[in-house]
């Protein structure tokens, strides 16, 4: 009888040992997910729309990935970019890194 109850109790703490990771493993998942919507959320509040083309340029530009010579003249204010850089011999061959002098001709 004892070998009895013995058994009936360990399958007890078994059932409750079970379900409390299954608790703790469902609240970690929550916390994860919790914590990634709330870190999406921060992030598409610090960037909206057309924030960095208000941006005014400074007088030594590094050019960004995916800019053109046409963005950074619009964006900067400075429509002669290629005749003030001398280095630029071909205005379709703009790369990533490659430091640009801009003498804005309107004031933002």
């Amino acid at each position: 009888m004892a070998a009895k109850a013995s058994k009936k109790s360990i399958t007890t703490a078994i059932a409750i040992a079970d379900a409390a990771s299954w608790y703790c493993s469902l609240l970690l998942v929550a916390l994860i997910l919790l914590g990634s919507v709330r870190e999406s959320c921060l992030t598409e509040e610090s960037v909206r729309g057309k924030q960095f083309l208000s941006q005014p340029c400074d007088e030594i530009y590094v050019v960004g990935e995916g800019e053109t010579l046409h963005t950074i003249s619009d964006k900067c204010g400075d429509p002669y970019i290629v005749e003030r850089n001398p280095h630029i011999h071909d205005p379709d061959d703009v790369f990533p890194g490659l430091v640009i002098k801009i003498t804005p001709s309107r004031i933002r």
